[in-house]
Parts: C-alpha cells; sequence; structure tokens
C-alpha cells in the first residue's frame, strides 16, 4: 500500500466522525466570503450615502476571524488527540514522524480546502440574498445585484490558508512531542476526572455563586445613582465583569459538582441509571471543562446582550420617533408650515394641525427628584419647556400646580422623580412655587423644546402668561412656536414626506419628519444588528460545534461504560434516557448561566437605548436557545449510535 493509497483510506475511514467539523467549516467560509463581499459590493453605494457600513463591515469581519480561528484550531486538537492511536501505531510499523505528519497533512489538506472551495460557492449564492436581508432591516431603498468579488475570494483564501498553517504547526508540534507510549495514553488523559467533591472545591462553588450575585447587584444600581463619576462608574463595570466571569469558572469549578454531590448524598449513593448517566458523569467532568465552558458562556451573554441591545433600539425605533416627533410633521415657524399647507393642499392631501407657544424657564426639581446622581446644581436650574393647560384637551391644573409630559426612558432611571413634592419655576427676575401633580406618559411637543429628553411642564394659563412676562433670555429656543401636523389617509403619508423634502425641510434640524426619523434610526441600528447577529449566529454554530465534540470524545471514552451496563441488564432505551438528560446538563447548564448573564447585562442598561425591553429580549434569548438546542439533539443522535456499537 502507497502513501496515497493510505491517505485516501484514512480520510475515508475518518469523514464519519468529521462531518460536522465540514459542515462548520463550510459554513465559516461561507459566512466570510458573503460578508466581505459586503465590503467590495458596488450595491452598498446604491443608498447615496444613507449606509456608512464599509468600517463596520471591516471590523466586523476581523471579529468574525477571531472566532472561527479559535474555532478551528480547538477543533483541531480534539481530532488530533482522537488519532493518537492511529498515529502511535504508524510509528509502531517503522514510519517516520516526518511522514506521519505528511500523511496528517495531506488528509487536511484536501479536507480543508474541500470545504473551503464549497463555503465559497455556498457563499456567494447566498450573497445577494444577505444584502437585501441587509437592506431590509436598515430600509434602504436599493436594488441587491449578484455580484462575485475577486477580492473578497483573494482575502477569503488569504485568512483561511492562514488558518490552515496554523493548523499544521499545532499538528507537527504535537507528533513531534509525543513518545508512541504517550500516543496511545492520550485519549485517556484528555480529562481529569475527579474522585471526591473536597470541602474546597465547595467553598470554591460557594464562592463562584457569591461572586456572580454580587455581580448581579453591583449591575441593578449602576445608574441608579448610586456612581456619581465617570470613574466610580467605570470601576463599577470592571467590577461587574470582574465577578461574573471569575465567578462563573468557580461555578464551573465546584458549584455544579457540589450540586449534584448534595443529591447524591439524599439518596443515600443509590442512583437509578438516568442519574448515572447524567449527575455522576456532569459532576466528575466539570471540573476540567470550567475553563472551556466559562468562554462559551461568557462570549454567548455578550452575543446574547449586545444582540438584544441593538435590537431594543430597532424594535424601539417607532416608538422613539414618535416620542421625539408627536405628529408626522412637525415646524417651528409659521412660515415654514404655511409653505407647506400650499403644498399638501395642491395635491389634495388632507391634514390637521396642532398649534403651541412654548417657552422655556430654569426649574427647580431638587425637591421632587429620588436620585442623588445630579452633578454641579442641575437640578437647581434645570431648562424646562412649558406650554399653557389650554394647548392640551382634558387638562386642568391650578394656578399652584404643574403637571409634567414625557420623560425619557434614559432620564427616568437616572433621574427618577417622585410623584408629588414642590418645584420652582424660574423666570428672570421672579420665582413661583408649584405643587407637583405627577408625570404623564405623552410627549406633547418634539424634541427641539425638551432640552434632551426633560420633560414638559404644564402650568395654567394665568402662571403661563405671567412667566411669559419673565423670561430669561439666555435658556430661550429661537422658536417659541410648535406647530404638529397629521397626515388623515396613512397612504398619502409617503407622498407628503416627498413633499416634505422637496421643500429642504428635511436638512436642518428645526423642522422634523417622523418617519425620517424612524427610518434613520433603523438605517443606523440596523446595520449593527445585522453585523452583530452575524457574529452571535457564527459564534453559536462554533461554539455548539465545540460542545459536540467534546461529547464525541467522551462519548468514546465512555464506550466500554455501556457495554458493562447492558450486560448488567439495562436496556438500550434506559442509557439513551440517561444520555439525554446528560445532554441536557451539558448543554442546558451553560445555556441557562449564559441567558441569566446576558438579562442582568441589559436589565441595567436597556433603557439607554431603547423604550421596550421585554419583547425584544424574549424574542432574541428564544431564538438563541432554539438554535442552541440543536446541538444537543445531534449530540444524542451520535451517542445513539455509539451506544448502540457498544451493544
Amino acid at each position: 500500500m502507497n502513501i496515497n493509497t493510505l491517505i485516501f483510506r484514512n480520510l475515508k475511514k475518518n469523514l464519519k466522525n468529521y462531518y460536522l467539523y465540514v459542515f462548520a467549516l463550510v459554513f465559516s467560509v461561507a459566512l466570510y466570503f458573503a460578508f466581505v463581499t459586503l465590503q467590495y459590493d458596488p450595491s452598498m453605494d446604491a443608498a447615496k450615502g444613507s449606509i456608512k457600513g464599509g468600517a463596520a463591515i471591516k471590523a466586523g469581519s476581523v471579529l468574525l476571524v477571531m472566532i472561527v480561528t479559535i474555532f478551528l484550531l480547538y477543533a483541531n486538537t480534539i481530532f488530533i488527540k482522537r488519532r493518537g492511536k492511529e498515529i502511535g501505531l504508524f510509528q509502531l510499523i517503522g514510519m517516520t514522524k516526518s511522514k506521519i505528519f505528511w500523511i496528517l497533512t495531506m488528509e487536511n489538506f484536501l479536507l480543508y480546502f474541500g470545504s473551503m472551495i464549497l463555503g465559497i460557492l455556498i457563499g456567494f449564492s447566498f450573497s445577494k440574498l444577505i444584502i437585501m436581508i441587509m437592506f431590509n432591516i436598515t430600509g434602504v431603498d436599493a436594488i441587491a445585484e449578484l455580484h462575485f468579488s475577486t477580492q473578497a475570494l483573494f482575502q477569503t483564501v488569504m485568512v483561511f490558508s492562514a488558518i490552515y498553517i496554523l493548523i499544521m504547526v499545532m499538528n507537527f508540534l504535537f507528533i513531534k512531542r509525543q513518545s508512541i507510549l504517550a500516543l496511545f495514553r492520550v485519549r485517556s488523559s484528555t480529562e481529569t476526572k475527579v474522585k471526591k467533591v473536597s470541602a474546597w472545591i465547595m467553598m470554591l462553588g460557594i464562592l463562584g455563586v457569591a461572586l456572580i450575585a454580587a455581580g448581579y447587584y453591583v449591575s441593578s444600581k449602576l445608574f441608579e445613582g448610586d456612581f456619581q463619576t465617570m470613574q466610580e462608574l467605570f470601576a463599577a463595570m470592571i467590577f461587574i465583569l470582574a465577578t461574573v466571569i471569575l465567578g462563573t469558572y468557580l461555578f464551573y469549578k465546584g458549584s455544579v459538582s457540589f450540586i449534584f454531590q448534595i443529591i447524591r448524598k439524599k439518596k443515600g449513593g443509590y442512583l437509578n441509571i438516568n442519574e448515572v448517566m447524567s449527575l455522576s458523569s456532569v459532576m466528575f467532568r466539570m471540573k476540567s471543562n470550567a475553563l472551556l465552558l466559562t468562554i462559551i458562556t461568557t462570549v454567548s451573554a455578550l452575543a446574547i446582550g449586545l444582540l438584544s441591545l441593538s435590537y431594543i433600539s430597532y424594535y424601539s425605533a417607532e416608538k422613539m420617533a414618535k416620542d421625539n416627533v408627536p405628529s408626522d410633521f412637525t415646524f417651528t415657524s409659521k412660515e415654514a408650515f404655511t409653505k407647506f399647507k400650499d403644498k399638501l393642499e395642491q395635491k389634495s392631501i388632507k391634514f390637521s394641525k396642532e398649534e403651541m407657544e412654548v417657552i422655556m424657564v430654569a426649574a427647580d426639581l431638587e425637591e421632587v427628584t429620588e436620585s442623588d446622581f445630579a452633578v454641579n446644581g442641575t437640578l437647581e436650574a434645570m431648562p424646562t419647556s412649558i406650554i399653557s393647560e389650554k394647548e392640551i384637551k382634558g387638562i386642568d391644573v391650578g394656578k399652584k400646580e404643574v403637571l409634567f409630559s414625557g420623560y425619557s426612558d434614559m432620564l427616568q432611571k437616572v433621574l427618577p422623580l417622585a410623584d408629588s413634592g414642590r418645584i420652582v419655576l424660574k423666570g428672570k427676575k421672579e420665582s413661583i412655587e408649584q405643587d407637583y401633580l405627577g408625570m404623564r406618559d405623552e410627549f406633547p411637543i418634539s424634541w427641539y423644546y425638551t432640552a434632551g429628553g426633560s420633560p414638559v411642564g404644564i402650568v395654567d394659563d394665568d402662571i403661563f402668561a405671567e412667566l411669559k412676562q419673565d423670561l430669561d433670555p439666555a435658556i430661550q429656543k429661537e422658536s417659541n412656536i410648535y406647530i404638529g401636523v397629521d397626515i388623515d389617509k396613512r397612504e398619502k403619508l409617503d407622498e407628503a414626506n416627498a413633499l416634505f423634502h422637496e421643500l429642504g425641510f428635511g436638512e436642518g434640524f428645526e423642522h422634523d419628519s417622523q418617519q425620517d426619523l424612524a427610518g434613520e434610526q433603523k438605517r443606523n441600528i440596523g446595520l449593527i444588528m445585522f453585523i452583530v447577529g452575524f457574529l452571535g449566529l457564527t459564534f453559536l454554530i462554533t461554539s455548539g460545534c465545540i460542545l459536540y465534540f467534546k461529547q464525541m470524545d467522551e462519548s468514546e471514552d465512555e464506550k466500554p461504560n455501556y457495554t458493562i451496563l447492558r450486560k448488567l441488564g439495562f436496556t438500550q432505551s434506559d442509557l439513551i434516557r440517561g444520555i439525554r438528560a446528560k445532554q441536557l446538563f451539558n448543554f442546558g447548564i451553560p445555556l441557562m448561566i449564559g441567558l441569566i448573564h446576558s438579562y442582568f447585562a441589559v436589565k441595567s442598561g436597556w433603557f439607554l437605548f431603547g423604550g421596550e425591553f421585554d419583547i425584544p429580549m424574549v424574542i432574541v434569548m428564544g431564538l438563541y436557545a432554539a438554535l442552541y438546542s440543536i446541538f444537543g439533539f445531534l449530540s444524542v443522535l451520535y451517542y445513539k449510535k455509539v451506544i448502540h456499537q457498544a451493544l
């Protein structure tokens, strides 16, 4: 048998064990090629500058390479160790290490570059679909075309060739360092099994849970006024990261084994077959897998958190646009409104108009705030928009009363206001004390007048007139007129928006279109969500494959145990039920911890990104969990095959 025949036979023999590795490699290449194609695709310029995504996509491609490189190197480590006995046999029959390395190199070359070619073809086939998805998410009205980029091809080949060289260097060092005896023992030494859970391990587990709880607690207080300077906020964030990551590691190192040991003791050591196959197996292997599981959990939480925050912003785009621009169109001058009105009437577009007079006063809010976050006395003279009660239907306040309306989610968290108290409205010379009646949800006027999200004060008409006579010119806006226009028929909104731009009102910041504001938010956040989604999907696939490969390795190591259990009288169904429970722990624990981490991370600062939390978070978590569960299901199928062979 010559070397070439041996290479092809080995490749054919091991291909059944490499199928998921090949899938992940093909997927990674396809994703990377399609991703890089966006960077060089001419259709990216079709939106006339509305998307400035080149730099973001380039940064995303770098992160994508890092994720794929770590995955492929780790997967190769698992598979080269699985072939330890085979490499040892080659040395026993007289093959030199250089010849063995050549055989492995050629096998990997055929497998790797064959998968890379297939991945490039798949990536090219789906590149147009990916661009269409991106245009749809970002709301860009452009035509996506199927474009093959030689630059993207060259970059993909260079990147994955470099990864292949790293894999070969790893294989060379592995073969060079191992003796024949070590090669026959490498499979059994891949896991460090723990025979007994010591008191020290229990203490580590308890410490891990305490550190995670401390990180969660500090994250819940992050924007509630407990940390009043940037240095304190930064230190708190570092503390959260350090405690949660270290706590996660110690949790895997000791907590899981500790909890399972308690269960075993409660049962007096008498475990049924399901518990033997699941609890015992996971407990004795969790310590050696602690670092890997910590990395997977942390990056999973990061991916879920970033995707959740970007989706919160995307999902909240229309609500935030409506809060900032309450009507379809807003104007700050009667002249601009008149021009727009004439155009609408020419096109027979019916509309309704709302006009308010707005003044600015300095408001002392210290007595009604529930936070200590304010710095340098800003709450003693916060510029606040004031309108008369007659401008809002259904509102009636007394001469000594003020009602606030419309407060941004971010300021509600950072500077929460009480339900009642005393507020002082300060003019240039005089100050008027008012009883604070609380907060309405509605935003009555546009962001132009609300000084960065501060609420609008509604006062009695006589008080409004009094304040108007004592205005401080230093804090007044250039305009004191708010005009809102709503189009009666929604199907005419696009036509009205075109007229708004035709008159040049979309270029400044004095006049606003609610549709434009929502579209801009979706374009900016949509691209970020698109890139984060790509990276998150890549990590999900690679981390799922890594856990799957670990289960493949463990299943081969435990194969003799299945034979013994079968001889003791347990059926194949008994063993498979235990395997299902085991995979529920192996895949469920990292997933659950990652979801909890991401929940607390997003919960601490979601209001900085939008006005909706529950629905976006549930959608992202549910989708991630569903996709992640596929790998647990595949591992059960693989175990079924191993158990069948063992019997």
